[in-house]
Formats: C-alpha cells, sequence, structure tokens
C-alpha cells in the first residue's frame, strides 16, 4: 500500500550535475561518472512519487555515478504527472493537530488540492501502462552501442520500489535478445522503503538478484510484511539480501531531514548497499 508519508519530505541543497536527453521518446535525467574510463554499468532509477524533475532523485543518481562508477538514467515514468513538492506540505497540513476551526474550515480544502493532485496521477499511472514505459526504455538502453558491452541494474523508491520488483521477476515476456538469445531485462535490483508491494506474491516472485533497505516500521509496509519479505528472499540464497533498519522512517533514502543525525546515517547505509550491490552485480 502507499501511506501519507509517501507525499512528505524534505527538499535537499545541491544542484545536479547530470544533463537531460530523451530517450525511448520519454524526458530522462542522466548522470555519468567523472572519471576517464568505462562505466561499470548502467543503473536505471525508478524514483518516489515526486518524479524525475525533483532536486533530491537527481542528487541520488550524482552520488551513484560518482561514487560507483556507473551510468545512471532517471527517465520520467509518470507522463509528466509527478505532483509537484508542494504536496508535502499539504499533507503535512491535512496530518498535523490543529483547531476545531481549522479541522472543519481549512482541512476540507486541503484535502481536495491534494486530492487534484494525486487523482490525475493514479488515474494516469496505471501499472500495466508504467510497467511498458519501464521495460520500454530499458530495452532502448540495452540497444546503444554505448551501453551494449554493459550490465543494467534498477534502484527504485517508494513509489518505484514495487516495479523494480515486478522487473526481477524476470517474465519471459519481457526478456530482450542480446547476441542472438534472450537474456533478462535486467541483471540486479535494489529497493529502498518500496510501497505498493504486495507480500507476499511479489517477492515469491522475484528471480534476478535483489536487494532491499527498509525500516522496521516502515508506515508502507506491515512489519510482518517486512519479516515475510526477508524469509522468502533468505529462502532463494545469496542472491539476494533484506537490510531492516530499526528506527528508518519511509522515505529515508530520498527525502529524509537533513537535520535528523538518525536518517542521514541510514541515508548513507542506503547508498552504501546499493553502491556495493551494483558493483557486484554489474562490475563483473
Amino acid at each position: 500500500m502507499s501511506c501519507p508519508d509517501c507525499f512528505t519530505g524534505h527538499v535537499h541543497a545541491g544542484t545536479p550535475a547530470g544533463s537531460e536527453i530523451t530517450l525511448a521518446g520519454l524526458p530522462t535525467y542522466v548522470s555519468r561518472p567523472q572519471n576517464a574510463g568505462e562505466p561499470k554499468g548502467v543503473v536505471v532509477f525508478i524514483p518516489d512519487i515526486f518524479g524525475w524533475a525533483f532536486a533530491n532523485n537527481r542528487l541520488l543518481c550524482d552520488a551513484y555515478a560518482e561514487k560507483g562508477g556507473f551510468v545512471v538514467y532517471l527517465p520520467d515514468l509518470m507522463g509528466g504527472r509527478a505532483p509537484p513538492f508542494e504536496l508535502s506540505a499539504l499533507i503535512d497540513k491535512i496530518r498535523n493537530p490543529a483547531s476545531w476551526t481549522i479541522t472543519l474550515l481549512w482541512k476540507p480544502i486541503w484535502v481536495f488540492q491534494a486530492a487534484s493532485l494525486l487523482i490525475p496521477f493514479f488515474a494516469t499511472n496505471r501499472q500495466s501502462v508504467v510497467l511498458s514505459r519501464i521495460i520500454n526504455i530499458i530495452t532502448a538502453i540495452r540497444a546503444s552501442p554505448d551501453n551494449s558491452a554493459l550490465k543494467v541494474g534498477t534502484a527504485g523508491f517508494c513509489w518505484g520500489g514495487k516495479y523494480v520488483f515486478l522487473l526481477a521477476h524476470d517474465k519471459p515476456s519481457s526478456r530482450i535478445s542480446v547476441n542472438g538469445s534472450l537474456q533478462p531485462l535486467i541483471d540486479c535490483a535494489f529497493a529502498a522503503h518500496p510501497s505498493m508491494l504486495s507480500v507476499p506474491a511479489d517477492v515469491e516472485n522475484v528471480r534476478q538478484p535483489m536487494s532491499v533497505a527498509v525500516g522496521d516500521t516502515d508506515m508502507a509496509i506491515s512489519t510482518e510484511g517486512i519479516r515475510t519479505m526477508e524469509t522468502l528472499l533468505k529462502k532463494k540464497g545469496e542472491d539476494h539480501e533484506v537490510v531492516i533498519l530499526d528506527g528508518a522512517k519511509h522515505g529515508f533514502a530520498v527525502r529524509l531531514d537533513p537535520k535528523d543525525e538518525l536518517q542521514n546515517k541510514y541515508a548513507d547505509v542506503a547508498e552504501k548497499q546499493a553502491i556495493a550491490w551494483f558493483t557486484k552485480w554489474l562490475a563483473k
């Protein structure tokens, strides 16, 4: 499921260092490692609900590129319908305790405003539509001469976390032809605080190497769901891992409060976890 924490958080300081291109018909942010030499691999970044233009997502792409040595693609997978970050302030005002006057007079207005941003998003971004966009763009990336020799991983956050699980199912219909043989669309996946997961189904069907970072009391997935996910992936063997972080809040990897030392620590843990995972599976 999704939760109020899926729509709240903080904007981080910094200027993204990548560039914008059009790929498979979609606006796409690209971040490349600054050091000379062959990249270790490709990472396709599937963002939270605030989408490809959100600065936090782009800054994390830059971190993966610079610290990990990957080419990172962040496409607009939402058809231009990503809610503006102003939605976060609306959700906070709706959730926060208030006087009866504000509750009766203002909160209904804020609910209407939030709904006017969210309903078009969900109406135009059904799972089948988004998954088709993702498959098309990864196929285009793999077909590019610049990337033909590179392995491809995916990183998904909150809204995007669901999709990296689906990609890791490695369904025959999503496979692509590489050098005359059908190969998995992706080589590995990483998810941080995924939302809208169907547990156990989305986890049971994972085939490609999967790494997950999640808080122990994440609002988007129950404690039972987290433990079930951990158990199922452990049964699949060493190609999978789940890191459960005590006290990590939903959104900690992308939209953390910069003043919160614990959440900063966990964001750093998740960043290093993702880079290590991609290095393990893409840099072979």
